[in-house]
C-alpha cells in the first residue's frame, strides 16, 4: 500500500465571500506578483469535518473540540448527586487534564473552562462521563490515578488522526497530522468588490416613508481555486491503532468531503456552493510535493479552466522529468467538460468518484 497520497483540486466558485478577514472581507494572499483570492485550510477543515456527509462516513469515530469540557462535567456530576463544593473542585482537576483553566474574574460565573481548544475523542468523552457519574453518585473528588485514567484510551476519532491535536497540559497524547492541507488560492490575480446595498422596510406606506431603512456594504469576489491536500497513510493508520479499514474510511471521508463541501461564509447572500471540476490524486512513496508552482503565472483568458488544468499538468510532468515519478499511480477525475486528454505521461486511471475511491484503497 502506498506510503503518500496527495490530491490536487480545482474548484470554481461564482461571486462569495467564503472566508473572511477580520474586516468582514474575503481572505487573500500575494502570489507570483498578484493577489489572489485564499480559503484558509483550518476553514476548509472545519467545513469537512463538521459535515453530514463526514459524519455520516465514520459513523461515530469523531472527536469534539471544545474549551467547554469542565463545564459540562461539573453539570453532570451535580446532576449525578454530588454537592456544589465537590463538583466545583471535580471539574477544575478533570479540565486540568486537558488543558490550563481560564482565570475568572471576580464576579464572573465559574465555567471551568480551558484556555485552549481541546479535541477529544469520544473514547475520552466517554471515560469523562463515567467517571464524573462515579463522583456525583459517591460525591467524592477524584483520584490521581482516576485523572490518569482519563487519557489512557487512545482515542479513534478520525478527524484527530487526520487533522492532529496538541494537548499543552500532556504532551505525550498529542496526536501528529496525518494530513495536511494547504490553503486553497485562485490560479488568476483577483480583484474583492465592494456589494452596495439596501434594505427596506416592509412596512412603509406612503411617500413620507421614502428612503432605506439599512444601508451597507460587503465585499465579494470570484474564482477558479487550486487546492492541495497531503495524506500520509502509514501515519494515519498508526494514529486509528492499526485499524485499516477505519484509516480507509477517513481518507474516503476526507476525499469525498474535499470535492464536495464548500465553505460556509455568506451562503445565504450568494449560493455559492460548488463541486471540485478537476481532480488529480497521486500514489506512492515518493517525496510529496504541492503543484502551486503550476500558477505563479496566473492564469489569463477566457478558457481558465482548460488552461489551468493544462499548466498544472505540465508542471507536474516537469517535476517528473527533472526529479523522477512524482507518484508511482496516478487518477484523473474531471467535471469540466472541454478537458480531454491528459498532458501527464504513465500510469493514469480515469472515472468518476467511486472509482477515484476504489483507486487510493487498491494496491493497483
Amino acid at each position: 500500500m502506498s506510503h503518500f497520497i496527495q490530491l490536487h483540486l480545482l474548484t470554481s466558485y461564482p461571486p462569495s465571500n467564503l472566508n473572511r478577514d477580520d474586516l468582514g472581507r474575503p481572505k487573500t494572499a500575494f502570489m507570483g506578483g498578484a493577489r489572489r483570492l485564499r480559503v484558509s485550510s483550518q476553514s476548509l477543515k472545519r467545513n469537512w469535518r463538521t459535515s453530514d456527509l463526514f459524519e455520516a462516513a465514520v459513523d461515530g469515530h469523531k472527536g469534539t473540540r471544545t474549551k467547554r469540557l469542565g463545564g459540562e462535567v461539573y453539570k453532570r456530576i451535580t446532576n449525578a448527586g454530588a454537592n456544589e463544593k465537590v463538583a466545583s473542585s471535580s471539574a477544575e482537576k478533570i479540565a486540568g487534564v486537558f488543558g490550563k483553566l481560564r482565570k475568572v474574574d471576580k464576579g464572573e460565573k465559574h465555567e471551568y473552562e480551558i484556555e485552549q481548544l481541546v479535541h477529544v475523542g469520544p473514547e475520552e468523552i466517554a471515560a469523562l462521563e463515567e467517571l464524573a457519574d462515579v463522583l456525583g453518585a459517591e460525591n467524592r473528588e477524584p483520584t490521581d490515578d482516576e485523572l490518569k485514567g482519563l487519557l489512557a484510551r487512545r482515542p479513534t476519532a478520525v478527524d484527530v488522526a487526520l487533522f492532529g491535536r496538541m494537548l499543552a497540559a500532556a504532551p505525550s497524547y498529542n496526536v501528529e497530522a496525518a494530513c495536511q492541507v494547504a490553503h486553497a488560492i485562485t490560479v488568476h490575480a483577483a480583484e474583492v468588490e465592494d456589494d452596495y446595498f439596501t434594505a427596506v422596510d416592509d412596512l412603509n406606506t406612503g411617500d413620507d416613508d421614502r428612503g432605506a431603512a439599512h444601508i451597507g456594504e460587503a465585499g465579494f469576489a470570484a474564482g477558479l481555486f487550486y487546492l492541495y491536500l497531503c495524506i500520509d497513510r502509514d501515519l494515519l493508520v498508526e494514529n486509528l491503532q492499526g485499524n485499516t479499514e477505519l484509516a480507509d474510511r477517513a481518507i474516503d471521508a476526507l476525499v469525498e468531503s474535499a470535492v464536495k463541501i464548500s465553505p460556509k461564509g455568506k451562503q445565504n447572500s450568494y449560493g455559492s456552493r460548488a463541486q471540485a471540476s478537476y481532480v488529480l490524486a497521486e500514489k506512492g512513496d515518493q517525496q510529496p510535493r504541492s503543484l502551486a508552482a503550476s500558477f505563479l503565472q496566473p492564469v489569463n483568458g477566457e478558457a481558465q479552466a482548460v488552461s489551468a488544468i493544462d499548466k498544472l499538468e505540465r508542471q507536474a510532468q516537469a517535476f517528473d522529468d527533472a526529479y523522477g515519478a512524482g507518484a508511482d499511480r496516478r487518477f484523473i477525475l474531471s467535471a469540466t467538460p472541454e478537458y480531454d486528454t491528459p498532458f501527464l505521461k504513465g500510469d493514469i486511471q480515469r472515472g468518476n468518484l467511486q472509482a477515484l475511491l476504489a483507486f487510493l484503497k487498491s494496491d493497483n
